[in-house]
């Protein structure tokens, strides 16, 4: 048998010695194992059942189609609708859009939320679910007096700052998905109570539908203002039927603003009240806790025992 033969079986039996070895250290640990798994299970499993249930509402909304009304004069206005400021096709996609990072953005917060969402934003610990009422922290929040008490601490306020509370909104509780393909677009809250997370999914939707109302409103007003001044200081009959057709468009802006509430969305999928949490899965959470005590007890035990071999081989 050659020499190279030899050197092949003695490495596949160390090998096997070194698996056996190894088996036969864990067993040995079995009980600082079991110990470890039934800690390391129970700290879960109290974790878990401390953590406050989580509930979510949510609205699908659909992005109101373009007016055709303008797609007639549009090659006859060109720069001059652009002087007027009014946006002739294509011009939904970007309000859209601009309503949706409007959405996102602080100053929308700062406007219509903060002061209608602080208290259940930034005091609540947690929902009775018998009596419908949140559970305040009232060592941040005196319900009776109706005033912050939380203790002070650079550079947070007694009363939190709009900064703050939108960081805490946006990381916590808010989140938008817009469905590329179909331009659907989901509003989503979360929250320890489901009539909280319900009534701030209606409150975003009905805001941002009186924000992008009123500025298209007013962007209107203005523009027939400057179309009149326009035609009155114009003496051609041609233009002064374009700036005719202009004004007659931003009169339709102002009435169809006006006569529906569903303005800038179409709502497919109203929130509700959610019966169910969404969050946390304490299932899961006590299955990793089970299965990260049992990998740390185990190479604990393999650590030691090797460590300690090693350690009696230099004496």
């Amino acid at each position: 048998m050659s020499e190279n033969s030899l050197d092949q079986r003695s490495e596949g039996y160390d090998e096997e010695i070194d698996l056996v070895e190894l088996v036969s250290v864990i067993w040995r640990g079995w009980h600082i194992i079991l110990l470890s798994v039934i800690l390391g299970s129970g700290i879960s499993v109290a974790y878990a059942l401390s953590l406050p249930n989580i509930y979510s509402a949510e609205t699908k909304l659909a992005p109101k189609g373009a007016s055709d009304g303008l797609s007639g004069i549009t090659g006859r206005l060109g720069g001059l609708a652009g002087l007027a400021g009014i946006e002739l096709g294509g011009g939904e996609t970007s309000k859209t859009q601009i309503a949706l990072e409007t959405l996102k953005s602080r100053t929308f917060f700062a406007e219509y939320l903060y002061e209608e969402v602080l208290v259940a934003l930034m005091a609540a610990k947690g929902w009775d679910s018998v009596s419908g009422e949140l559970i305040l922290d009232n060592e941040i929040y005196d319900a009776v007096s109706k005033t912050w008490v939380r203790a002070e601490s650079f550079p947070f306020k007694r009363k939190p700052s709009v900064q703050e509370a939108y960081l805490v909104f946006r990381g916590n509780h808010f989140s938008i998905d817009e469905d590329k393909a179909t331009g659907f677009v989901t509003l989503s809250i979360s929250h320890f109570s489901p009539v909280v997370a319900r009534d701030w999914v209606e409150k975003i939707s009905e805001f941002i539908e009186s924000s992008v109302r009123a500025r298209d409103v007013a962007d209107a007003e203005r523009s027939i203002e400057f179309l009149k001044g326009q035609s009155a200081e114009n003496s051609l009959v041609s233009l002064n039927e374009v700036f005719s057709n202009l004004i007659e468009e931003q009169t339709k802006t102002i009435v169809l603003a006006h006569a529906s509430e569903e303005y800038l969305f179409q709502v497919i999928e109203p929130p509700i009240i959610s019966e169910l949490k969404s969050s946390p899965n304490r299932s899961l959470i006590c299955f990793f806790g089970l299965v990260l005590s049992g990998i740390l007890s185990v190479l604990f035990v393999l650590v030691r025992h090797y460590s300690f071999n090693r350690s009696k081989l230099k004496f």
